[in-house]
């Protein structure tokens, strides 16, 4: 678990794509100092597992599933990274409850500047906007940011200064992808009442609509 506030920008240093599989190599100052072998580590908001360190590289296997879901097979050499380690329970939680299991891969389709701060427009599949809601939290590159705006097929989010110092986010152009994950409860509470609609729980869902939940 993770709460979306990046530690640091890494880099990578290596990637080695062999068939249905790859090999990340990601070089970091902060993260590793008190990284181990086996810990969960958040790159661009993709929970991977340590599998080997060396001289400040963290290293990690990505399954033809993470290939599949996310973008983090488009990744190259040199390209920064976004690293969070994982929440402990002593931390405090900034953001908000991270899972590091990509919902959907948006696409940014505008920036533009307001002041010191940007506003960023992020395209989005169906399947990902359904379960977004306006001020509401979502984690975008393993970044925990608020939801400005939402429509059909995309969404913005305002980014400021610090979050555009420490993060990827600045970065990124239009028509650059980028990894969405959905606040975590929202889709809890999606599911729940789905199954209570299948199972016609009228009684429940009029509860729910009197109390201005519906």
């Amino acid at each position: 678990m993770f709460t979306g506030i990046v530690q640091e920008m890494g880099t990578v240093s290596e990637i080695d794509k062999k068939g249905r599989i790859a090999h990340l190599g990601i070089l970091s100052k902060e993260v590793t100092r008190t990284a181990d072998i086996g810990d969960s580590i958040s790159v661009n908001g993709v929970c991977l597992t340590i599998t080997s360190l060396q001289h400040g590289i963290m290293l990690f296997d990505l399954s033809a599933e993470t290939l599949k879901t996310s973008n983090i097979g488009m990744l190259k050499k040199g390209d920064r990274v976004n690293l969070e380690p994982a929440l402990r329970p002593s931390d405090r939680l900034g953001g908000h409850f991270v899972t590091g299991h990509i919902d959907g891969v948006g696409r940014i389709k505008h920036k533009h500047r307001i002041g010191d701060t940007v506003k960023v427009e992020i395209g989005a599949p169906e399947e990902v906007t359904k379960y977004i809601v306006k001020k509401g939290s979502i984690a975008i590159d393993g970044i925990s940011l608020t939801v400005v705006d939402i429509e059909r097929d995309s969404f913005t989010v305002v980014i400021i200064p610090h979050t555009e110092n420490i993060t990827t986010i600045a970065q990124k152009e239009v028509n650059d992808t980028v990894n969405l994950e959905v606040d975590i409860l929202g889709k809890y509470v999606a599911k729940f009442l789905n199954v209570t609609t299948e199972e016609k729980d009228d009684k429940l869902l009029s509860i729910l609509g009197k109390s201005g939940f519906l």
